[in-house]
């Protein structure tokens, strides 16, 4: 069953990718927020959450952030990683730059060794603010699921506006201070068969990721409940071999 995250700040939980993850959400606690409506979403469909579409506000963010560090650093349970996640995609706050900003210095008051994450659908990379904010974190990670529009309209399902082409030449402007995350995946939806996993599909996306040059690639499959029922977890060995395909363009690659 796909469910909300009910608070601004969620976890800590153990994180496949990240380790022990402080979530932080920016997107309403009671609606789900999104530029993209992914079918494998772990929040459900954009329009079973529609809510008060209400972004939490800035300061909000920063003072439940900082009780939180500072109960866990005195506990001594500091976490590994903040994690900007949750109900939707956090860089459509229109003060998300200010809030990384607030939660750097937050991170260096309470806890300097943890890590700044950003998980992103990489819809907003156009706005400078949020490209300036994604270089500032330690991890901005952006999606990039497939290399074919028609692949990325299935499974992603964008909101609005949206190519592999301009998206891929907006990824370069970060020059490799990046990481790419990638959802394999099999299965079908809305009658239409889905795999991109296919020796097309993947080589296409090896000549964006050399393209894109970025310090890492994370790829990754099916976790957690989805909205569409009828899809498919792509198992670790052949997540395996996909990542030596991108570690053998000299480009580092974790499975997840």
């Amino acid at each position: 069953m796909t469910s909300l995250y009910d608070n601004i700040i969620f976890g800590p939980v153990r994180s496949r990718r990240l380790g022990l993850s402080l979530g932080v959400n920016l997107l309403p606690i009671d609606s789900k927020l999104c530029s993209f409506d992914c079918i494998y979403c772990e929040c459900g469909w954009n329009d079973e959450h529609p809510g008060k579409r209400r972004f939490n506000a800035r300061e909000d963010v920063s003072a439940m952030l900082d009780a939180t560090l500072e109960k866990m650093v005195a506990a001594g349970t500091p976490p590994d990683v903040i994690t900007f996640a949750g109900n939707g995609e956090p860089t459509l706050h229109p003060d998300f730059e200010l809030i990384i900003e607030d939660t750097i210095a937050l991170r260096d008051k309470h806890c300097p060794a943890a890590k700044v994450s950003v998980l992103s659908n990489a819809t907003q990379i156009h706005r400078d603010d949020v490209r300036r904010a994604l270089l500032r974190v330690d991890n901005n990670i952006l999606k990039l699921d497939s290399a074919f529009d028609s692949t990325v309209q299935l499974v992603n399902k964008p909101q609005g506006a949206y190519t592999v082409a301009r998206t891929v030449e907006l990824l370069k402007k970060f020059e490799g201070k990046l990481i790419v995350q990638t959802m394999f995946l099999r299965g079908e939806y809305l009658s239409q068969r889905i795999d991109n996993t296919t020796e097309e599909e993947v080589s296409a996306w090896l000549k964006l990721i050399e393209e894109i040059a970025p310090k890492h690639v994370m790829v990754y499959s099916l976790d957690r409940d989805t909205p569409c029922q009828t899809l498919e977890k792509v198992e670790k060995d052949e997540l395996r071999a996909i990542a030596a395909r991108v570690e053998a363009l000299g480009i580092a690659c974790s499975v997840a």
